[in-house]
């Protein structure tokens, strides 16, 4: 606060005393915002405007393709290939980070070694690398390896479809990333819960399935939404390798009428549709995974964590 001939200014308003015991409160004038919200009024203006009356938009091929058959089925592709590439992932991921928190030097090193390959090479270079495999192994077999005899044999080209490929590609990049998500929700979980966990007498695998997993999903799930959200959007490299998705079935139907614009609209408010969609539902689990923090302990906890609530109360009482 600062005073000038009898007025006081502090952070946003003018306090101006006109004796003593008149004190008038002024706000200040806050050009800046004005001038801020004129600006991005005039240019969301601007944007409406070339939504309504520029023609190269093509609204009217825009609603005729919206719930066209090959749309349709591409965005199927879209949902079907998110969901598998998600669960693939989610699965690998805990695996890896559990490998990672493992202890063991050989399993630390081949978990850390996985995730700084696969989150170090981006995932369209992974997808093509998947789609021509067969330069590097024409044939996939089964059997006694360095020279043994195959007991079973393909052809790589046959086995390792567009579909697969992609699989194959965001799979393994996104198994990457939800290992370091994981890893951080295993550690965000306390310590004192390993203490609980061996007090109990349970292995460390059920400690880790029952106790630690279930405490670590409050931190885990919103990290995991976004990375299904924007696996959704991933799923757009796979038109690089002839996958029927949503981009590349729009991308086969203006190659033929050159609607470019319009097409790209079409996929482009699908993918705002869905994402909205994903996003509610996100905040839904999230909701429903921080139930516990909202509610009294005594009705959230399980049979488990009544026990280990348990344990570690009477370890505190003896201590103390």
């Amino acid at each position: 606060m600062t005073q000038q001939d009898g007025k006081s200014t502090t952070l946003g308003v003018a306090v101006i005393a006109h004796g003593e015991d008149e004190i008038r409160v002024v706000p200040r004038r806050m050009v800046g915002r004005w001038i801020g919200a004129a600006v991005v009024s005039i240019a969301a203006a601007w944007v409406i405007y070339q939504l309504v009356t520029n023609p190269a938009y093509d609204w009217g091929t825009v609603w005729h393709y919206f719930l066209d058959g090959t749309v349709l089925q591409g965005l199927w592709m879209t949902l079907l290939l998110t969901a598998l590439t998600m669960v693939a992932g989610a699965l690998l991921g805990v695996l890896l980070a559990i490998m990672r928190l493992s202890g063991n030097p050989v399993m630390t090193v081949a978990s850390t070694t996985f995730i700084w390959f696969f989150r170090g090479t981006p995932a369209l270079v992974q997808l093509i690398f998947w789609f021509n495999l067969a330069t590097l192994f024409p044939q996939i077999s089964l059997g006694i390896p360095f020279g043994g005899p195959a007991f079973w044999s393909a052809s790589t080209n046959a086995l390792v479809t567009p579909f697969i490929a992609a699989m194959l590609g965001l799979g393994l990049n996104e198994g990457a990333y939800m290992a370091e998500i994981v890893r951080g929700g295993i550690l965000s979980v306390d310590r004192g819960q390993d203490d609980a966990v061996r007090a109990l007498g349970l292995r460390p695998w059920q400690g880790m399935r029952r106790i630690v997993l279930p405490q670590a999903m409050r931190s885990i799930i919103p990290a995991t939404g976004n990375q299904t959200i924007g696996m959704l959007k991933y799923t757009s490299l796979a038109s690089i390798v002839a996958l029927h998705e949503l981009l590349y079935s729009v991308q086969t139907i203006y190659n033929v009428t050159f609607q470019t614009i319009p097409l790209l609209i079409v996929a482009s408010v699908w993918y705002l549709i869905l994402t909205t969609v994903l996003s509610l539902a996100q905040v839904k689990v999230e909701q429903h995974f921080s139930r516990g923090e909202r509610g009294s302990a005594s009705d959230t906890r399980g049979r488990w964590g009544r026990l280990i609530h348990a344990v570690v109360t009477r370890g505190s009482v003896r201590h103390a």
